[in-house]
């Protein structure tokens, strides 16, 4: 199971206009290839009229399973591509479409391949490359007098600070990556004088762009 990966954190797309013909980058998150086959039958669907869907995604821990679709363009200058732009952001489980209505100006190979290229960075900018990370969740209880000590600190460190909830006692929810779990509770420990309740909640993955947590 991996702990980091990249890949967009959520529903994306972006539209450009190249020579007359408008190109819409669609890129989404998926967890399956049954979930990339409907995606891209949504934007099929949705543009029925549109010269050209052409598609490409990436699954699984080693981007094992990889498929494209060039839609009747000229083999090469455009299911390729796309892909390409997901291996090249090293990207995993994401799909893209880019849909294509054409203008009357023909672009040639060369000005497809670079069409196609813009299409799905656009469509994966706007969902918004990210690093998947998986936390460990730590539920941790301690006395009011110590909370405003151990916050400074689990800051200082880059430690997630998930949620605080207040009753006769502070609970702190943590995100702290697997590698770093013993060295969490011993800084606990330390800055409570192991006054403290500590509890392991569970575990997932959330999105972090530039160190900073993604909602």
């Amino acid at each position: 199971m991996l702990t980091r990966y990249k890949t967009i954190h959520s529903f994306g797309s972006d539209e450009i206009i190249i020579n007359k013909s408008k190109f819409i980058g669609y890129a989404k998150p998926v967890s399956s290839e049954d979930e990339a086959i409907d995606f891209i039958q949504e934007i099929k669907s949705k543009h029925k009229d549109a010269t050209h869907n052409v598609y490409a995604y990436v699954l699984g821990e080693n981007n094992n399973i990889q498929r494209y679709s060039d839609d009747g363009e000229p083999s090469g200058t455009a299911g390729v591509p796309v892909l390409e732009v997901i291996k090249k952001e090293d990207l995993k489980n994401v799909a893209v479409v880019v849909t294509r209505y054409f203008g009357g100006i023909k672009l040639g190979a060369g000005g497809l391949v670079r069409a196609y290229t813009k299409g799905a960075k656009i469509g994966l900018e706007a969902g918004l490359i990210v690093e998947k990370v998986l936390f460990k969740i730590i539920k941790v209880r301690i006395d009011y007098t110590l909370y405003g000590k151990v916050e400074n600190e689990l800051l200082k460190q880059e430690y997630i600070i998930r949620d605080v909830m207040y009753d006769d006692a502070v609970n702190i929810t943590i995100l702290c990556e697997t590698e770093n779990i013993d060295n969490l509770i011993n800084l606990l420990t330390e800055l409570t004088s192991s006054r403290m309740i500590y509890e392991e909640i569970g575990e997932a993955y959330y999105s972090l762009k530039e160190n900073s947590l993604v909602e």
